[in-house]
């Protein structure tokens, strides 16, 4: 009974714990996820850089497996190289250990207070900003309190012989002992998928004093290798170059592991010597105070001099990876739906991946105003049907690229966003099914040409009128774009010079209508002319709605 008794509060001391840590990322996430995108999306080249922007975020975010998958992310779309992503990577092994400070602070004492603390501004909260506090404040207060459970739960385990003989072997002090809590540590926390979790876990045992501190940290030294599943499961599916992100992290994390092992007992040894107090040392009430300074001073010692010893390695390291893991001569693509659901990403991510999406589908409806202008501006001696050709496969990837952005976008406004963030999607949802609209109408327009020859559609006035809208409208389309890139869209402005097109192709038309009266256009030419007008205001007031879309 008593066996059934540890294992229930166990797991409800456990469940506690997941629930905060879980919520408190995504408060954190909600609350700076634009800030996180915007930090990494500023990194260079730089590799030092690169490490300190990976441990800013990490420590934002509490969670290395949540910045790890984020980068996978911005290595498939194609927005960070391999060389920045393993950089922020180590820095993600840096930003975690945090994590162990704050759970060593005395367990449970703080617990209820910070629920206490958090329940009211996230029940009564005006806004969104002071809810997500008040959710980081309970979350935070339920890790500590999962602990204080937990770690309750695992006392009577010290005077239980059968646990004690069953973890004898891991508690003995030689090399076999070291590496089968490694193995147990890393095994682990691949099942859990979270090495912050685990190190919990950890420290509630060693305070409890079921292990000791060498137990521990070669626990926490398997959990560093475990937490690189995350990532390797996140990389399935992706392009090449988020594959070698993946590899990386699990290989320098390897790395250092096997560097540490090779003089464990001197590595434990030197983290009794630096931290004051003795870590198996029990106070009067028999909890262990000083070992949870000693795991979290050891868990940021391995991971901060891995990755000093590693920064000068950084290309070498990324040399092996692109080695292990060849193109095989394919040519790169990004996707964008390829680290399994939507829903399991960062939020920041999912919708940086979208926006390199959208500017795929930009410079796609560029290459159809490129096919337009060989048809209708230079006179191409290309065959017309090569030119329909392309243009219709074209049209058919932006309709492809607005599905896909579309279905993606909705799995991750089913997510808790931002308001920012949540505006974010709802712009980008617009911008691509008009932009998806702007193709078509091009599309329509190049096949139009095949109707008549087009020296009978566009000759005398007819021609310079056209050709000064169609310039007009590609221009137009062309200012919105790169106001929308700048963030700095005038959507006055833009209405302004929609509606002087709007007028000018009026004015054409009716130009147009005289023409015909006068017999200088049969009713087919002058009826393509009519429609090849009619697509180019249907563009511009496309590209109107795309521009109002950031509003």
């Amino acid at each position: 009974m008593e066996a059934f008794k540890i294992i229930y509060t166990v797991l409800g001391g456990l469940g506690l714990f997941f629930y905060g840590m879980k919520n408190m990322s995504e408060a954190l996430q909600s609350v700076a996820g634009e800030v996180v995108k915007n930090t990494i999306n500023t990194i260079t080249k730089n590799r030092v850089s690169a490490v300190i922007v990976g441990t800013i975020v990490t420590v934002v975010v509490q969670s290395s497996s949540v910045t790890t998958v984020m980068v996978v992310g911005f290595v498939n779309a194609g927005l960070m190289n391999l060389t920045q992503a393993i950089g922020v990577i180590f820095g993600a092994n840096i930003g975690t250990t945090i994590t162990g400070w704050i759970i060593s602070i005395k367990i449970g004492k703080y617990g209820l207070l910070l629920i206490g603390m958090g329940i009211f501004p996230l029940l009564f909260g005006k806004t969104n900003k002071v809810r997500q506090i008040g959710r980081i404040l309970f979350s935070v207060g339920m890790i500590f309190f999962g602990l204080k459970i937990m770690s309750g739960a695992f006392k009577p385990l010290r005077s239980m012989p059968e646990f004690l003989d069953m973890i004898s072997y891991f508690s003995e002090q030689n090399y076999g002992s070291y590496f089968a809590c490694i193995i147990v540590g890393c095994i682990l926390t691949m099942v859990v998928q979270s090495s912050s979790a685990m190190l919990g876990i950890t420290m509630a045992m060693a305070t409890s004093g079921v292990i000791e501190f060498h137990t521990a940290a070669a626990l926490v030294l398997g959990e560093n290798i475990g937490t690189t599943i995350t990532a390797l499961l996140a990389s399935v599916g992706a392009n090449v170059t988020a594959k070698r992100a993946a590899r990386a992290h699990a290989i320098f994390n390897t790395l250092g592991v096997i560097t540490v092992f090779s003089f464990f007992p001197i590595y434990v040894n030197f983290i009794d010597w630096i931290v004051p107090g003795d870590a198996n040392l029990a106070n009067a009430a028999g909890d262990f105070t000083n070992i949870a300074v000693h795991i979290a001073t050891g868990h940021t010692i391995f991971n901060v001099t891995a990755t000093i010893i590693f920064i000068p390695l950084l290309h070498i390291l990324a040399n092996v990876v692109i080695k292990i893991t060849p193109d095989k001569g394919e040519k790169e693509q990004h996707h964008l739906v390829m680290l399994s659901d939507p829903n399991t990403l960062f939020p920041a991510t999912a919708l940086a991946q979208v926006e390199a999406e959208v500017e795929k589908m930009k410079d796609i409806v560029g290459r159809l105003y490129s096919l337009a202008g060989e048809i209708f501006i230079e006179d191409s001696k290309k065959p017309l049907s090569e030119i329909m050709i392309k243009a219709k496969d074209y049209e058919n990837i932006t309709d492809n690229i607005q599905k896909e952005v579309t279905v993606f976008i909705v799995k991750v406004m089913e997510k808790p966003l931002s308001e920012m963030e949540s505006q974010k999607a709802r712009s980008l949802l617009k911008e691509v099914d008009e932009l998806e609209s702007i193709a078509d109408y091009i599309e329509k327009l190049i096949c139009y040409a095949e109707r008549n020859p087009i020296d009978e559609i566009l000759k005398g006035e007819a021609k310079s009128e056209f050709v000064s809208f169609y310039n007009d409208v590609k221009e137009f389309y062309e200012s919105v774009s790169q106001q929308i890139s700048d963030k700095k869209v005038d959507t006055s402005v833009v209405k302004r010079r929609s509606e002087v097109l709007r007028l000018k192709a009026e004015s054409i038309r009716s130009n147009h209508l005289e023409r015909i009266s006068k017999g200088e256009f049969d009713a087919l030419t002058a009826l393509t002319y009519s429609d090849m007008i009619v697509a180019l205001r249907k563009i511009r007031s496309h590209t109107q709605n795309v521009a109002e879309a950031y509003a």
